[in-house]
């Protein structure tokens, strides 16, 4: 299950270190299905799915060094006081992964209950930090590509949808990045109706053909290269050496361009399956140039958040 470490210009807890949380979330997703499986196994898994909490999850600390207030909260309880609220949000935790609104009768579809809870976690991930939250578009919990970048890849596969960067304090809004341990792939979605055409050009909107008749679309392309600019400016100025490729993907129809870029892959249905049982087949562990060049994508995104709640109840309470 990909990782989603950006979305939009949501404050996410990757920001704070893409290095610690990019392992934890493996090592827990782990954890949380040996769990979840075993009490399957002997019966104890219950059908009721109560509301998310705020706090799941959030036993993890912030490293200090990001949020000094954050640290002075921390210091001023007690070992004990520290113990007992880790231990509350573990029992959370575990009763949350514990609970599904239906019965999962197999195998598969207890994997499916249990990879929309982490997809429901995840999206808490990537919108809070201890201190800090985003109100995040209801939209994006149904948004089918992004479920599809989280849910059918690799856990060592760090998504940053469509975020927003700041170039010369100028928000510009990108595309999908993916990166895996060994490439960074720019990609945007030229979709439409199924077994549909696209047809390319140079131009500023591309053609839709479908049975029904014609429509245009804009030219996907053109964020598509705006985004792939600006990651590779990134990388330059970091020096960051992590390959960058370009790909348009119409999962269910067909692009016809006889004249694309020689450096943008079109994938459609023709291509797709072998496309992408290679990226879902790649078995590397997390690279340390991998989390490099997120950790500096992360920090030319903008974030728009503001003080949790219980931020100021706790401070309210010292």
């Amino acid at each position: 299950m990909g990782q989603l470490i950006k979305l939009q210009d949501y404050i996410s807890r990757y920001e704070t270190d893409v290095y610690r949380y990019a392992s934890e979330f493996i090592r827990l997703k782990k954890k949380h299905w040996k769990n979840v499986k075993e009490a399957w196994e002997r019966g104890e898994v219950n059908h009721y799915t109560p509301s998310l909490p705020d706090s799941t999850w959030d036993w993890i600390e912030e490293k200090p060094s990001f949020f000094e207030r954050m640290k002075n909260w921390f210091q001023r309880r007690s070992p004990e006081e520290k113990e007992e609220s880790i231990e509350k949000e573990q029992d959370q935790e575990e009763e949350l992964f514990l609970s599904f609104t239906t019965e999962p009768r197999t195998l598969d579809e207890l994997k499916i209950l249990f990879l929309e809870k982490v997809f429901q976690l995840q999206m808490k991930w990537a919108s809070s930090t201890l201190k800090h939250e985003s109100i995040v578009d209801k939209k994006f919990y149904y948004e089918e590509p992004l479920q599809y970048f989280l849910q059918r890849f690799p856990d060592t596969y760090l998504c940053l949808y469509k975020p927003v960067f700041l170039v010369k304090n100028a928000p510009v809004e990108g595309e999908i990045i993916l990166l895996s341990p060994t490439m960074t792939w720019c990609m945007t979605f030229a979709e439409g109706e199924k077994d549909n055409i696209i047809i390319g050009s140079p131009e500023r909107f591309w053609t839709e053909v479908t049975n029904r008749g014609e429509k245009r679309m804009l030219n996907p392309l053109m964020g598509l290269q705006r985004m792939e600019k600006i990651v590779r400016s990134i990388y330059e100025r970091h020096q960051i050496e992590l390959p960058i490729k370009k790909v348009i993907l119409n999962r269910y129809g067909y692009i016809d361009y006889r004249y694309a870029p020689s450096d943008v892959q079109l994938i459609d249905k023709r291509h797709y399956e072998q496309w992408f049982s290679s990226l879902r087949n790649l078995t590397a562990p997390l690279k340390h140039v991998q989390l490099k060049a997120a950790s500096y994508l992360l920090r030319h995104c903008y974030s728009h958040y503001y003080e949790r709640v219980e931020w100021h109840e706790e401070e309210e309470k010292v």
